[in-house]
C-alpha cells in the first residue's frame, strides 16, 4: 500500500527554521501534485503551499510568502517544505496532501487532496 510519511517536525524558538519532508512510497510521485497544509485542534485543515508535478509551479498561502518554500525531487519521490523565520502563529500539525489534478491553477483546498500523509508536529515559542 502507497504511503505518504511526513518528517521533520519539531520545537523551535520564534525566528528559527525547521524543513518538513514528504516521503512517497509508490513508484508515481511525478504524477502527482503535492499540497502542504497545517491544523491546529477545533480548526479546520489550512492550507500553506503546493507545488506542481514538475516542480515549475508553486503556490502558497499569504501567511508564509517570503517565509517558507516548497520544492520536491522527483527522484527521491520527496517533497520539502524549508521553513525559516517562524513564528508561533505557526504551530501546528503539518501535513502533506497528493492529487492528480492538472495544474494550472494548483488546487489550494483540502477536499481536492485524496492523499494524507499522518502529519508531522511544528511547535514554536516565543
Amino acid at each position: 500500500q502507497v504511503q505518504l510519511v511526513e518528517s521533520g517536525g519539531g520545537s523551535v524558538q520564534s525566528g528559527g527554521s525547521l524543513r518538513l519532508s514528504c516521503a512517497y512510497s509508490g513508484r508515481t510521485f511525478r504524477f502527482y501534485v503535492v499540497g502542504w497544509f497545517r491544523q491546529t485542534p477545533g480548526n479546520i485543515r489550512e492550507f500553506v503551499a503546493a507545488i506542481d508535478q514538475g516542480g515549475a509551479g508553486t503556490t502558497y498561502a499569504d501567511s508564509v510568502k517570503g517565509r517558507f518554500a516548497i520544492s520536491r525531487d522527483n527522484a527521491k519521490s520527496t517533497a520539502y517544505l524549508q521553513m525559516n523565520n517562524l513564528a508561533p502563529e505557526d504551530t501546528a500539525i503539518y501535513y502533506c496532501g497528493f492529487h492528480r489534478g492538472s495544474p494550472p491553477p494548483i488546487r489550494t483546498t483540502p477536499d481536492a487532496y485524496d492523499s494524507w500523509g499522518r502529519g508531522t508536529q511544528v511547535t514554536v515559542s516565543s
